[in-house]
């Protein structure tokens, strides 16, 4: 599943004007059991610059790790001992209630979209959920510090569990089929002029449509501006009482 010729991940940055990208080292903590990927990890990082703050091997040493030395970001696997189950994820749903400035990348073998409910639960700012394998991807040092600045990104695995998935009923069901077919190509990261030309529409058009999603998912005009309405608009439905 190398990224050969597939659909870029998600990463809307078209609303508002272009952020300023900073160039000084992040701060960074690694989570992860498996001490030779943390290394390899931790040494990808360094030979850019980063400073990696502490590496750890559990959750506890974790959320110990961000309250001690209060990084940009945490890398954080899922999985992690003493039951390999979801402990890494309830670490991160932790540290977003008690460090809401440190972004949040999360990594796994596999991907559910169960995961995403609780972890975007106050909101989706500063989140990322990928793929191990997309570490070796030549746009993973990019989205690690895209994470960091604020932005969010999500593998493509995860777009197609939420598209693809048994359940399209709830709020979704509330999108006409045109509204639908945009909210999807918002999900490829396609902005309101391409995805006028995708659909051979007018940009005055898509924006009506793109406000008429906002509207039928109940998105507040306030939610997080403009930018990450958009994010929301996809993950809305992950909110709801949901099972995979």
């Amino acid at each position: 599943m190398r990224n050969s010729g597939r659909t870029p991940e998600w990463t809307p940055r078209e609303e508002g004007p272009a952020a300023v990208r900073r160039t000084d080292p992040l701060r960074i903590v690694l989570a992860d059991d498996e001490r030779l990927f943390r290394s390899a990890l931790a040494a990808l990082l360094e030979s850019r610059g980063h400073r990696i703050t502490a590496q750890v091997g559990d959750a506890d040493a974790l959320r110990a790790a961000v309250a001690r030395t209060d990084p940009d970001l945490a890398v954080i696997d899922i999985r992690m001992p003493p039951t390999k189950r979801l402990e890494g994820l309830r670490a991160a749903v932790d540290i977003r209630q008690s460090h809401p400035g440190v972004g949040i990348l999360l990594l796994s073998q596999s991907i559910q979209v169960t995961h995403l409910t609780e972890l975007t639960g106050s909101g989706v700012r500063g989140v990322g959920y990928l793929l191990k394998e997309r570490v070796a991807d030549e746009h993973f040092l990019d989205t690690v510090r895209r994470i960091a600045e604020g932005e969010c990104e999500f593998d493509q695995e995860v777009l197609r569990l939420l598209f693809n998935g048994p359940d399209q009923q709830g709020r979704l069901a509330r999108l006409s089929a045109r509204e639908r077919e945009v909210l999807k190509l918002m999900a490829q990261g396609l902005t309101n002029p391409a995805i006028a030309s995708h659909l051979v529409v007018t940009v005055k058009t898509v924006e009506t449509h793109v406000g008429s999603v906002f509207k039928r998912l109940g998105l507040p005009d306030e939610s997080e501006g403009e930018y990450h309405r958009r994010v929301l608009a996809v993950l809305t439905y992950l909110q709801s009482d949901r099972t995979v």
